[in-house]
């Protein structure tokens, strides 16, 4: 531990009362100088509490009541919040605090990895709420915008029951148990974890996999973004000016006012502020906007360098501050959007179940519902990616253990919380208009039999695309057969609903677009949904445009802090592979600064090159990669459980070992399931294959359509082959995993000493745990500054 940890004071005023109750003093932890390093955590209960939170439980089986049993009536999209917001508080306040008791045992008398190695670079104590919206920004990408919105094809009933309950179980238990083994084991990559905790063999497969399906996930995510920013001056402006803001945040709290994370926060909302205004100015001048006009070649090269540039320099310089200031963004639009959503209550116009629901040729993804909706919604859920980021990357800087729960269980309900957003703009649109966005050209062809290409008119596209829904057996919300309509205004500003092609052609002029059909993926759905919440009490009807395009640039935003993020754990995961080599072996010292240029070069390399083979071939790439990237993050989510498995099966905690166990039945069933389909069967990648081959083999085809034949032959084989690789080294993983619980048991050795933690290093240095600090902590705080001060100055008259 180096001098630095202990000299530099927490913020606060230099005045303490000894005023602690006698049940506060049990509870405040000291070191060995009398220091007081943490608070131990208790559920301190009265009648008001208990009342509010019995208040609270009858509100929560309410709401499930009512999305339950609603049937041909239309309910209002408010109850989906409160359904969402009462189980996230009841299972924080109650089930995560129950596995941090019984399994975490969280110690703040035990110093965390950025107070142990404090380099100031890779391990650096952050502030807890800087850290939170650091780590929320690592984890969310486009998975919680889009999953839902695709999902909702099959009605709202299922989405909502796994993204919340899902996120309670699994994703959030998940996320939070990754962060406490990797803080405990100095902060240590997913990859490095497995070859210490399970061996060489098991870690050198999850390295593998790590290393590939986060080069795909970089690669997929970069993509999505760089569709929403091409030639989009405004959005190239606002997200490329949050680079400055961001080292002016890191630079103002690391030199000017250390510790004021208020001030800092205020001066980078400002910033923000400014700079979402002034990119819509710059897009309003020609000459201006064209310099930040940027096509998808110059967009990679420019999200290249910079990614690089996040990864390689010290964290408290650039990440941290951007992904906080994302955050700000993220969290406040969030906020806006709830609000939204409580003025204009809008209807929910899909059903609980639709009818494709019990097929598997839905439009929006192939597949049932078992296990495909799972698959599909993934991140909104769980996640895998999560927990790449949890281990490796939050753990070297998170300031105490405690911290753990609410950085890492409640950052994960966040962004569940997101998703149910995105449900939302889902399902309160016509069901025409979603079909219409979300339907591919091909599909639209194949069932209204009208051909729709690339040269066909708006017009054009918006009679095909009713056509199209009108042969859809697919009901509405009373029973009805869906119809496209939209909710607008006439040229007199009077309410109107259009109907047919003149609603789709109405929604697009609405937000500033020429059309809407097949605005595949999510994404423009998600905005339309957007727009029409905030225009509800910000601007009116002649905002939608506006917002609509802020929604556009919110999500590439939301999915740019998730590259950041990646690219880091990338860099960690083959440092710490390389360092398994006896000769490369200085590679796994994340402080060796030469190993970080390289490894870097290496991530950004690797997911650089397929995304540049994303935009360079429409056909080919990481486009052909993308229906694998839902499985292959689902089977990393098994992964983490587990090694989580092991770790709490090594400290002997057998009577919890169903809470990560439970979790990991499921994901496996849902997971090999998907993969299993999508290697045998008509579903298969094998099956699409076969199709594209007899079709060139007719010679029926030329030009363009046998080029694009052969392009999707090879994506079809390619994505085989990905899904073959996976499922055979998450099973084998798996079963080295069981191995391992079953030797554990066997030998009847337990305990913190049988695993890789580290030793106990007694903490110097105090912080407290909740977002918010409760009175306990402020006072423990006060007294803090005050013995340390007095601690310090001791020191310097006795040299």
């Amino acid at each position: 531990m180096t001098d630095a940890t202990v000299q530099v004071p927490a913020p606060g005023k230099l005045e303490f009362n000894n005023d602690y109750t006698p049940a506060e003093a049990v509870r405040v932890i000291r070191n060995s100088k009398g220091l007081p390093v943490g608070v131990r955590p208790k559920m301190v209960w009265t009648w008001k509490k208990a009342l509010l939170w019995a208040v609270i439980a009858i509100v929560c089986a309410c709401g499930w009541t009512l999305l339950a049993v609603s049937r041909g009536e239309r309910i209002s999209a408010i109850w989906f919040l409160v359904v969402a917001l009462s189980s996230y508080a009841i299972a924080y306040r109650f089930y995560a605090y129950y596995i941090q008791i019984k399994i975490m045992r969280t110690d703040d008398a035990n110093a965390t990895p950025a107070e142990r190695v404090h380099d100031g670079a890779n391990f650096e104590r952050t502030d807890r709420r800087v850290l939170f919206g650091q780590h929320f920004a690592g984890i969310s990408g486009a998975g919680p915008l889009v999953g839902p919105i695709l999902a909702a094809q099959m009605g709202y009933l299922p989405s909502t029951l796994w993204i919340i309950l899902g996120v309670i179980f699994a994703g959030a238990v998940q996320d939070m148990l990754v962060l406490w083994i990797s803080a405990k084991r100095r902060g240590r990559s997913l990859g490095q974890m497995a070859t210490d905790e399970m061996g060489k063999f098991g870690g050198m497969i999850l390295s593998i996999f790590l290393v590939v399906m986060t080069a795909i996930a970089m690669a997929f995510l970069a993509l999505v973004a760089i569709k929403a920013m091409a030639a989009s001056p405004w959005a190239v402006f606002s997200i490329g000016m949050t680079i400055p803001i961001a080292l002016a945040m890191g630079c103002y709290q690391r030199f000017l006012r250390p510790g004021r994370v208020i001030e800092t926060t205020l001066l980078g909302f400002v910033l923000l502020v400014l700079d979402i205004v002034a990119g819509g100015w710059i897009a309003s001048v020609p000459a201006v906007a064209a310099v930040f006009t940027l096509d998808a070649k110059e967009l990679v090269i420019a999200l290249v360098i910079y990614s690089f540039a996040a990864a390689a320099l010290p964290h408290w310089l650039l990440v941290t501050p951007r992904d906080y200031l994302s955050t700000l963004m993220k969290i406040g639009t969030l906020v806006l959007l709830v609000v939204g959503i409580i003025i204009a209550n809008p209807s929910v116009k899909v059903p609980g179940l639709t009818e494709l629901a019990s097929q598997s040729t839905g439009p929006t993804f192939s597949g049932s519902l078992f296990p495909f909706l799972f698959i599909t919604i993934a991140c909104g859920a769980l996640s895998g990616f999560h927990g790449a980021v949890s281990s490796g990357l939050t753990p070297k800087a998170v300031e105490k253990e405690n911290q753990i729960r609410m950085i890492g269980y409640g950052s994960m309900l966040v962004e569940s919380f997101t998703a149910v957003i995105a449900l939302i703009a889902a399902i309160t649109i016509s069901q025409g208009v979603y079909f219409s966005t979300n339907m591919s050209a091909a599909q639209i062809t194949a069932v209204s039999g009208v051909s729709v290409t690339a040269t066909s008119t708006p017009a054009e596209q918006a009679e095909a695309a009713v056509k199209a829904v009108s042969s859809m057996k697919v009901s509405d919300i009373e029973g009805n057969q869906m119809q496209v309509t939209w909710d607008s205004v006439d040229e007199n500003g009077a309410a109107k609903t259009y109907e047919g092609a003149e609603a789709l052609e109405k929604a697009a002029s609405d937000i500033g677009e020429k059309t809407i059909v097949s605005r595949t993926g999510g994404a423009t759905t998600f905005a339309m949904g957007m727009a029409n919440f905030l225009k509800s009490y910000l601007g009116g009807h002649d905002s939608m445009a506006f917002w609509y395009h802020f929604a556009i640039m919110f999500e590439a935003l939301f999915i740019l802090t998730t590259v950041d993020n990646g690219t880091r754990v990338a860099r960690y995961q083959i440092g710490e592979m390389l360092g398994n080599v006896r000769k490369l072996k200085k590679f796994a010292d994340p402080t060796w600064k030469p190993g970080n240029i390289i490894t870097t070069l290496i991530a950004t390399a690797l997911w650089g090159g397929l995304l540049w083979m994303g935009v360079s071939d429409a056909n080919g790439g990481i486009n052909a990669m993308v229906p694998i990237f839902g499985i292959s993050n689902q089977l990393l989510a098994a992964a983490c459980f587990v090694i989580v498995t092991v770790c709490v099966a090594k400290l002997g905690y057998k009577k919890y070992l169903w809470i990560p166990v439970v979790p990991l039945a499921w994901d496996i069933a849902v997971t090999f399931t998907a993969d299993f389909q999508k290697i045998f069967g008509p579903l298969s990648y094998f099956a699409t294959a076969s199709k594209y081959q007899a079709q060139i083999a007719s010679g029926e085809l030329s030009g363009e359509a046998l080029a694009n034949a052969q392009a999707a032959l090879s994506n079809a084989y390619l994505d085989g082959v990905l899904s073959v690789f996976f499922l055979v080294m998450m099973s084998i993983f798996v079963v080295v995993g069981i191995v391992t619980v079953v030797r554990t048991f066997a030998s009847g050795k337990f305990g913190p000493e049988t695993t890789s933690e580290e030793p106990f290093v007694e903490s110097q240095w105090f912080a407290p745990s909740s977002l918010m600090a409760t009175s306990l902590e402020k006072k423990v705080q006060r007294e803090y500054s005050v013995k340390l001060h007095e601690l310090t100055q001791n020191e310097r008259a006795a040299a």
